[in-house]
């Protein structure tokens, strides 16, 4: 098999990924693959900090603003979206950078993922759902961790649709969801580049960024979004800001409560994400950018 050469860029959530992609995407004369589930939904701009035509600085984007907020992207239709992508882009003797803030997309990339192929079990997921709703969403993610960490800790624990979707398979094969999941060869030479900063000037970052939202009109964003109906049960609205602030515009909490707790859930997703891309690994080249802006 003749892989096309890709290069990676992984990283936390504000470390710097977008610029530092452009930048290089300029350099290379490349194109970039966004590897951010987040950045699918159209209207989810800035609660995603979705970088915009002017930052993108003419550079060619795929896979940002794919769906409406009420349709769903699965790992598998990203993969072979991103692969058609991949391959379009090399044949035009492109460089191709896929940069994400999402690990599993980009861990299934580089390695082939085959998702478990068991077909849905309708009467459990439903029973699954439900027993979401009576114990709420972070506490059922808080048993997929106990039956199958690996997979816990590569699920949002706002996003019901997947945790109930590993639960099911695990419920219905008496298997962990993590075993499950296959690993093929990849078609890609990947060279992955990993961003890094201290944690006190990452945190900072994050605050910083949250509050720039706030101001940029995030509060407007996301009243425009129930407004056209997307509920704030969506699995795209799962993503961490948009259900706090729903819960701000419908009175459950102040809107200092809420930045407070984007801010917290933010740095805890961080430590998640270093989960999937660990600085021991000797397939990572690690670029510290402490101290740049």
């Amino acid at each position: 098999m003749n892989k096309i050469p890709i290069t990676v860029i992984v990283g936390a959530t504000a470390v710097g990924k977008t610029d530092f992609a452009i930048d290089l995407a300029e350099k290379m004369n490349a194109e970039i693959v966004s590897a951010d589930s987040r950045y699918f939904y159209r209207g989810m701009d800035i609660g995603t900090a979705k970088p915009t035509l002017d930052e993108r600085r003419g550079i060619p984007h795929y896979l940002i603003d794919v769906a409406n907020p009420d349709e769903t992207w699965s790992l598998a239709l990203f993969q072979q979206e991103a692969d058609q992508i991949i391959r379009s882009i090399h044949k035009r003797g492109k460089g191709v950078i896929v940069v994400g803030g999402t690990g599993q997309y980009v861990r299934a990339l580089l390695q082939g993922w085959e998702p478990p192929a068991l077909p849905p079990n309708p009467a459990l997921r439903e029973a699954l759902a439900g027993w979401g709703e009576e114990i709420g969403t972070e506490a059922l993610h808080q048993k997929l961790s106990k039956l199958d960490p690996i997979a816990a800790a590569g699920i949002d624990y706002q996003n019901k649709r997947r945790t109930v979707r590993a639960l099911e398979v695990i419920f219905s094969t008496g298997e962990r969801f993590s075993a499950q999941r296959s690993i093929g060869e990849s078609r890609y030479q990947a060279t992955v580049i990993g961003l890094r900063r201290e944690r006190p000037e990452l945190y900072l970052r994050i605050d910083q960024r949250v509050d720039q939202m706030v101001q940029a009109g995030f509060l407007n964003e996301v009243k425009e979004l129930m407004g056209k109906g997307f509920a704030p049960d969506l699995p795209a609205m799962s993503a961490i800001g948009y259900r706090e602030i729903c819960d701000h515009l419908n009175g459950n909490l102040e809107l200092e409560e809420a930045v407070e707790l984007i801010k917290r859930r933010t740095r805890n997703f961080v430590r998640r994400q270093a989960n999937w891309f660990k600085e021991s690994d000797p397939d990572i080249e690690w670029i510290d950018l402490t101290g740049l802006n």
